[in-house]
């Protein structure tokens, strides 16, 4: 991979970890579509997959403060 699409996937990853929008960060990476910054340039992990089970646990069993963490 070369170093520039190196920089974009680790930006993309971040942008989408500090909550930032889909559509702010295709604006902020430059993309025409929503679907290359999504398809490409972001990644799931697994930190951000237990946090997102956590707020779900919480909607549905109203522990809204459990981030799914113990």
């Amino acid at each position: 991979m070369q170093a520039r699409a190196a920089i974009r996937h680790s930006v993309a990853s971040l942008l989408k970890r500090a909550g930032v929008s889909p559509r702010d960060a295709m604006e902020i990476l430059g993309h025409s579509r929503i679907s290359v910054t999504m398809e490409i340039y972001t990644h799931s992990d697994e930190e951000t997959q237990r946090e997102g089970l956590g707020r779900l646990g919480g909607t549905l069993f109203g522990d809204a403060g459990d981030d799914g963490r113990k």
